[in-house]
């Protein structure tokens, strides 16, 4: 049942956003920019990562006591599941430990392909466990399209160094690309879009946006996933019309990690393009 917005005005809700570390924090900050009244809560698995070298039965399990932590102590009303991998892996536990609209990235990233996409060829690059999922070539499937998917497993380390104008960090992704390119001609594909299907992408966008051929488009799944968590809110938030009251009441944001909160609070502003604040501890088990 929709709420109305004066109602959800004088309460604003919660949107709780997950990840297994801090890459998220790239849809945390495009969450913000289009609606700035909510209240976020972020949590960063960060003690139990890399999910990607974990058993799929494992990510379940520490996904859900992550989303049930946004939820049970956090207040929140809606989950965005900051994480390629827990998207794609274990979206369907996470909604079944939980009582609240529950979004991954995979299919916003997918269906933001489909508008842009002329050829019905796409490109996407993630992780090694992301793509060995092969999520999203199935969210693309179901969108019409046809999608040729690539891990660059040094692209994370080097945002997290910092190097995301370095110039070795812009030949890497020369290569990758490259790669990626030769891969789609050989299977005689024409692809005209490129998907970011890794939350530490977005800070590499400038470069990759240099690197690929003339005329793919890049879709930045953080975003995707920020625009779709406006549609399924329908309106019951202010949206990005309202920078001037934004402006003047910055959204409250409370951020969590399970272990390595020093990192997360030196690392996290270049993520969020914002001061994370104090970073609060807790504990989720083993």
């Amino acid at each position: 049942m929709s709420i109305p917005v004066s109602e959800a005005m004088s309460k604003p809700q919660t949107i709780g956003v997950f990840d297994s570390g801090f890459g998220g924090l790239t849809v945390l900050r495009a969450l913000i920019q289009r609606l700035p009244r909510a209240q976020f809560a972020f949590l960063g698995d960060t003690a139990r990562l890399p999910y990607g070298s974990k058993s799929r039965r494992t990510i379940a399990r520490y996904a859900a006591e992550s989303a049930q932590f946004l939820v049970r102590e956090q207040g929140a009303e809606f989950l965005v599941i900051a994480c390629n991998t827990a998207s794609a892996l274990a979206l369907d536990a996470i909604q079944d430990a939980v009582p609240v609209p529950v979004l991954g990235v995979i299919e916003p990233g997918a269906s933001a392909a489909r508008q842009v996409s002329m050829t019905g060829d796409v490109m996407v690059i993630a992780t090694a466990a992301t793509v060995e999922s092969r999520a999203y070539t199935a969210a693309c499937r179901a969108q019409g399209l046809r999608a040729l998917e690539k891990a660059c497993p040094l692209l994370v380390p080097l945002v997290e160094e910092g190097w995301t104008e370095h110039p070795v960090t812009a030949e890497v992704i020369d290569i990758y690309l490259a790669e990626l390119v030769g891969e789609a001609a050989a299977q005689g594909m024409n692809p005209d879009t490129l998907v970011l299907g890794c939350t530490h992408y977005p800070l590499l966008r400038r470069l990759i946006e240099k690197a690929v051929p003339a005329g793919v488009k890049v879709i930045d799944s953080a975003e995707a996933a920020a625009e779709a968590a406006v549609r399924l809110l329908n309106g019951r938030l202010a949206t990005v019309g309202d920078a001037a009251d934004a402006e003047s009441q910055p959204p409250a944001v409370r951020c969590f990690a399970t272990d390595s909160v020093e990192k997360f609070e030196r690392l996290g502003s270049s993520f969020l393009g914002r001061p994370v604040g104090r970073v609060e501890l807790v504990d989720l088990g083993g």
